[in-house]
């Protein structure tokens, strides 16, 4: 039915939905390795798969015209599973996003170019993508929707500013923006990230 790895409950018997997004070389199924570690009982999980492992082929600072046909199926993949979690019952207020690298950085633009009233947006090390932030992009409002941004400081592939520009604009559209950097320079998630996402948003 849904074009997703499922795990956790049904949806139908969930009380809230959460779709992870894998970063670049990653797979769903390595997502849904994150859900013991997450406040879900009453979750479904569902975690899509890019093509060849790749929301989109350069990096997120890249041109706009290189990235933008795998860019815009990706959009559109991450839309019709929200739009079909909808349908089938799950309010947009109880339905949240979780993403890391390139995977965080597609949660963000997605859920920046669609806002509205989510549970939550999480993004593990991501920012708005695009080799410069254009405003215009992004439309609606959050209304309060929480949003946890966090990162190395230093970390190699996405750049601290882009982050904080990334978390004001987003604060500008009625976000609750909850931004975490960390001074070690690894990739990955940490466990503190997650605790402070089971503090902060799986509540």
């Amino acid at each position: 039915m849904f074009d997703a790895l499922h795990q956790g409950l049904p949806l139908a018997q969930a009380k809230k939905a959460l779709i992870l997004l894998h970063g670049r070389g990653g797979t769903a199924a390595s997502m849904l390795s994150l859900v013991p570690h997450l406040r879900l009982s009453e979750a479904a999980v569902f975690a899509p798969q890019a093509n060849q492992q790749s929301w989109y082929p350069f990096g997120f600072l890249a041109s706009d015209e290189g990235n933008f046909i795998s860019l815009e199926s990706s959009i559109k993949k991450v839309s019709l599973l929200l739009e079909q979690l909808i349908q089938e019952g799950m309010p947009a207020k109880q339905i949240y996003l979780l993403g890391f690298s390139q995977g965080a950085c597609l949660s963000l633009e997605f859920a920046a170019r669609n806002a509205q009233p989510l549970g939550g947006v999480i993004a593990f090390t991501g920012g708005l993508i695009g080799e410069q932030l254009k405003k215009e992009k992004y439309v609606g409002g959050f209304e309060g929707t929480p949003i946890s941004i966090s990162s190395s400081i230093r970390d190699i592939h996405v750049p601290a500013q882009r982050i904080r520009d990334s978390a004001q604009l987003l604060r500008d559209m009625g976000a609750e923006v909850s931004l975490t950097f960390f001074e070690d320079s690894e990739h990955s998630i940490r466990p503190e990230e997650l605790a402070l996402v089971n503090q902060n948003i799986f509540l």
